[in-house]
């Protein structure tokens, strides 16, 4: 039995630091397909619609349910956080797929296979802007700014490090890059998943049917828009050339693409030889281009799944047990309360002082975050608590002894 305990609680220990290390790790689940996306189409930037906005750069994501590539339209979008940058997501030949990577907020940028998507994005860093304290200065010479309305901006030349339009990394007619050592540290710094805005943006590209690769055969009605999912916008432009497009193969029958099938890939794995696709920072927390939005507000967290009424075989203990479990909840469901009317208050300043949407937008992101991290820190609190009420080897109730023959007269 002991042996027995020591395993189980070695299990719970692990999945106790798994949990703590998706957080720093930003270990993320890919979509891997069996041939690969589109070209980039060529396009123009739309004008950026007011201070705060950086440039994410359009992309093909992949839809396994319809089996085909879509066009997400680059857009301009508010940052999360004061200092960060956007890290685009990209495709990258895995050895047996194509693997794709999720985007993310963080600090610096990372990785993105060395994909050229333009508009200070080619293949290294981003060369569109700089944060300068709490002001994010635009680089005029590649992003398109109005400058009687947007002041902070300067002109610097750059030079890009590649002319090509392929959108995967490795693998056969890829781009042939690894990540430096800076983008390998950069992928251990703090990230931020996409943004309510940025999922809306993906599932509103998802489920219109002019962006499908089939239908617009890499050239996209909808190239770019001024703001998430603004697909009928007056500022929305046009892809002025395609990329070259195959048509898919036809779908097998080993569901080689479906979902279920795809593997976690950590950022720390280390690159791969020969072309395969460099397998570096993986975003945890992520939410996919298929998943469905982040809770943005506490009301909007399912109910938690509550741990079983203890069972130890001691009456007492279950009880104290028992009372802790509904101390925790009352705990963590006050903390929820709180928590929503703090955002609700917030919300009636909004109103009372007519905020704009990109105030709006930026309180959101931060109710959403604050949602987020509730939930962890719950969730985590639960996990501790399951530990600590394993029963202890010793207080195992003995197997009960078979009851002594009468003895015959």
């Amino acid at each position: 039995m002991r042996t027995l305990f020591s395993i189980r609680s070695l299990f719970i220990v692990l999945a106790m630091l798994a949990c703590s290390a998706a957080s720093l790790a930003q270990v993320a689940v890919g979509i891997s397909v069996s041939f690969a996306p589109p070209e980039l189409p060529v396009y123009d930037q739309p004008l950026c619609p007011g201070e705060g906005y950086i440039w994410t750069p359009g992309y093909w994501g992949w839809d396994d349910d319809d089996y085909d590539y879509y066009w997400v339209p680059g857009t301009w979008v508010l940052a999360p956080e004061v200092g960060f940058f956007w890290t685009p997501g990209y495709w990258g030949w895995g050895g047996s797929s194509f693997v794709f990577y999720e985007g993310y907020w963080g600090p610096v940028v990372g990785f993105y296979g060395g994909i050229n998507y333009g508009y200070g994005y080619f293949g290294r860093g981003y060369e569109g802007g700089r944060w300068d304290h709490d002001h994010f200065y635009y680089n005029r010479t590649v992003n398109n700014i109005n400058i009687t309305e947007i002041h902070n901006v300067y002109n610097e030349r750059v030079n890009t490090y590649t002319t090509t339009r392929v959108s995967f990394n490795g693998g056969n007619g890829g781009v042939n890059v690894r990540p430096t050592s800076q983008e390998q540290a950069a992928a251990r710094e703090r990230h931020i998943a996409p943004v309510s805005a940025q999922v809306q943006h993906f599932q509103a590209a998802r489920t219109n049917q002019s962006l499908r690769a089939s239908v617009n055969h890499g050239k996209p009605p909808v190239a770019a828009t001024p703001r998430p999912a603004a697909f009928s916008d007056r500022g929305v432009v046009t892809a002025k050339e395609g990329g070259h497009y195959n048509p898919p193969p036809p779908r097998s029958g080993n569901n080689a693409n479906r979902p279920e099938n795809n593997a976690a890939r950590s950022e720390n794995r280390p690159p791969t030889s020969g072309n395969s696709a460099v397998r570096p920072e993986s975003n945890a927390n992520r939410p996919s281009t298929d998943r469905p939005s982040k809770a943005i507000h506490p009301k909007d967290l399912p109910p938690y799944n509550r741990p079983p009424a203890p069972n130890t075989g001691n009456a007492k203990v279950d009880q104290k047990y028992q009372q802790q479990q509904q101390k925790l909840q009352q705990q963590q469901d006050k903390e929820r309360q709180n928590l929503q009317q703090k955002q609700e208050q917030e919300h009636q300043r909004l109103t009372q002082q007519k905020a704009n949407d990109a105030r709006t937008q930026q309180v959101e992101q931060k109710h959403q975050q604050q949602t987020q991290q509730l939930s962890q820190k719950h969730e985590q609190q639960q996990q501790r608590m399951q530990q600590r009420q394993q029963p202890p080897a010793h207080q195992t109730p003995p197997p009960s002894q078979p009851k002594e023959k009468q003895k015959h007269n």
